[in-house]
């Protein structure tokens, strides 16, 4: 079952209703319940990331959530503001971040190539991944999701950068460290392009712990 971390912040049916289009079992976990036959997790997010990990944390599944991820080995995806979490910090606000992809959470204001360029970073834009990424398999070179963020996942590796975006400057615009996989654009507002990429995770190989 694919489950969908509904803390507040996202557009969780949305996510439920494009799974049920491409024929996987998909639903919502509210509670630390709902998680228990969770063989994927999406872990949806819009807004400021101080506010997420708030939400996150006052759910009462981030627990259930490190066990499930960091030592079960279940798959699963961040997105947007959900992707930024993963990282330790973030420029935008104080809270420490899940850390379970090393990095940091840059402003694109804090880039003199970005700084004088509209803000949020809004539409559609090409994505670029790195070769042989299982996540973008299908994809090819013409692959363009939809984003609308200011702030970017800086990592710690240079190896955990699954795929780069240009906005001034090329961007990491999805992350991979193990079983743990984030992208910042929104899958769910990106059309074919975003069905393939989604159903690409339902089918990752789960390496179980």
């Amino acid at each position: 079952m694919i489950r969908i971390v509904d803390y507040g912040l996202g557009n969780v049916q949305a996510f439920a209703n494009m799974y049920k289009r491409l024929g996987f079992d998909a639903a919502r976990a509210k509670s630390v319940g709902d998680l228990a036959d969770a063989s994927r997790i999406i872990l949806p997010g819009v807004g400021a990331f101080d506010h997420a990990m708030e939400l996150l944390h006052q759910s009462g599944m981030r627990p259930a959530l490190e066990h499930l991820v960091l030592e079960k080995g279940v798959p699963v995806l961040g997105i947007c503001v959900g992707m930024q979490i993963l990282a330790s910090s973030s420029e935008e606000g104080r809270a420490s971040g899940l850390g379970w992809v090393p990095g940091h959470v840059r402003s694109f204001h804090s880039v003199p190539e970005s700084a004088q360029l509209p803000m949020p970073h809004m539409g559609w834009n090409d994505v670029v991944p790195a070769a042989g990424a299982p996540l973008f398999a299908g994809l090819g070179a013409d692959a363009r999701f939809y984003f609308l963020h200011s702030y970017f996942f800086d990592c710690e590796e240079r190896s955990h950068v699954l795929a780069r975006a240009s906005y001034g400057f090329d961007f990491g615009c999805a992350v991979a460290a193990g079983n743990v996989y984030g992208v910042q654009f929104h899958p769910e507002k990106s059309h074919h392009y975003g069905a393939t990429l989604l159903k690409n995770f339902a089918e990752l190989a789960h390496a179980q712990a």
